[in-house]
């Protein structure tokens, strides 16, 4: 892998408690690990971004209001973030910015001045893997319950226990962990 220049991470089931559609700032909780995951990562001096899908958006479920509030309740728990993406479409509109598609990945790349394959993503399903894939950037699964096991199996060697470990492993300066 390329020197990590930026990490890049999903929201739900990743950084927050996964809670479908979730609209309610009261209702955000940081998973274990997960602002030390951000604070080593600000602490090495790399930009951070949120890339998520929010679907609920595209289907009626959510106003961007409600995913604006979410996230920023989530920034305030998790320390501060350099930048806040998500693909408001529904999975069927074809948009290019919904994950796997490199859409977000690239935005988010751009935004933070880094190139794609500097880039690390992390994400707990194979979505985020292969968005990673898709922009040339390097993913790593953290699965959860909710991850689907064919997918723990496909990513078995891109993949980390928990979300700090996966920042942990990418900073270290032995590189080649993940094999592209």
């Amino acid at each position: 892998m390329t020197t990590v220049s930026a990490v890049l991470f999903d929201r739900d089931g990743t950084l927050v408690a996964d809670v479908p559609y979730n609209g309610d700032p009261d209702r955000v909780r940081p998973l274990p690990g997960a602002a030390e995951a951000v604070a080593l990562v600000r602490r090495a001096g790399l930009p951070t971004a949120v890339v998520s899908n929010q679907s609920g958006i595209g289907r009626g479920l959510l106003t961007v209001e409600d995913v604006d509030r979410v996230d920023k309740r989530a920034d305030e728990l998790l320390g501060g973030l350099d930048a806040w993406l998500y693909c408001p479409h529904a999975p069927d509109a074809g948009c290019p910015c919904r994950k796997p598609r490199p859409g977000l990945i690239l935005t988010a790349a751009a935004r933070l001045g880094v190139r794609p394959d500097a880039c690390l993503v992390v994400g707990d399903i194979a979505a985020d893997v292969l968005a990673a894939r898709a922009a040339g950037a390097h993913g790593v699964l953290v699965p959860n319950d909710a991850t689907a096991p064919a997918e723990v199996r496909r990513f078995a060697r891109h993949s980390a226990p928990d979300v700090l470990i996966a920042v942990r492993t990418a900073l270290d300066p032995c590189p080649g962990r993940w094999p592209r």
